[in-house]
């Protein structure tokens, strides 16, 4: 039985619900990282006992589920997109703007399908924007291909917005302070390929090259998606 399955017990006698726990975990989560979520933590917030809150969730996996798909709420779209293009955008930028706000869950992306009813909904309007343009095979792994390539940005994106705040440097103060060393092995002349880049490549924010990303991807899996059945 699934926590979405398992019925809650009585409120009393602390007024309790799973609505109540999964918002302060979030809020520890958002001040503090997954590591700073725990059933005593949580409890501790709510001014209840840690063993009542076993009553609602059974494991602190159980309760990161409940934070994912109230995160998904989030992610769901207003309405129903134009076409799948749109569609297949839209959740992947949702899914940034999501992770930016709740940098945690960059953590819990990309594992086994969130099952809560925010999750499934969000499911059904991705597969939805794509019913009827091939094969449901085609149709799934298009949506696969599009998840990893926004998983792994968003992820690479959160990445570097930790390693500002543990290091205390900007971007741009790393890459001074790293420039000596990366000058001394450029003019070995054994990295030619990455001098290139480095001297000749054209530096973008975190947002152009998501969407540049995005939209390279959606122009391959369009490639599949016109494809006759085999």
């Amino acid at each position: 039985m699934t926590v979405w399955d398992r019925p809650e017990p009585p409120t009393r006698p602390v007024p309790l619900d799973r609505d109540r726990i999964v918002a302060a975990a979030i809020a520890l989560a958002d001040e503090g990282g997954l590591e700073a979520v725990s059933v005593r933590k949580v409890a501790a917030r709510l001014n209840a006992s840690p063993m009542r809150l076993y009553g609602y969730i059974s494991t602190k996996e159980e309760l990161f589920d409940l934070m994912v798909d109230e995160v998904q709420a989030e992610i769901l779209p207003e309405e129903q997109p134009g076409d799948w293009r749109e569609a297949l955008r839209t959740l992947a930028h949702r899914t940034r703007l999501a992770a930016l706000r709740h940098e945690w869950l960059a953590d819990l992306l990309g594992g086994r399908p969130a099952l809560g009813p925010n999750g499934l909904a969000v499911a059904e309007s991705t597969l939805a924007a794509l019913d009827g343009l091939a094969d449901i095979d085609t149709v799934m792994r298009a949506v696969e291909t599009v998840s990893a390539y926004y998983n792994g940005a968003i992820r690479r994106e959160i990445a570097n917005l930790r390693a500002e705040r543990a290091t205390g440097l900007s971007k741009r103060d790393w890459q001074r302070a790293s420039g000596p060393h990366i000058t001394r092995m450029l003019a070995t002349g054994r990295f030619p390929a990455l001098s290139k880049a480095v001297h000749d490549g054209t530096e973008v924010d975190a947002e152009t090259s998501f969407t540049t990303g995005l939209d390279w991807i959606l122009d391959a899996v369009a490639t599949r998606l016109a494809r006759p059945p085999a």
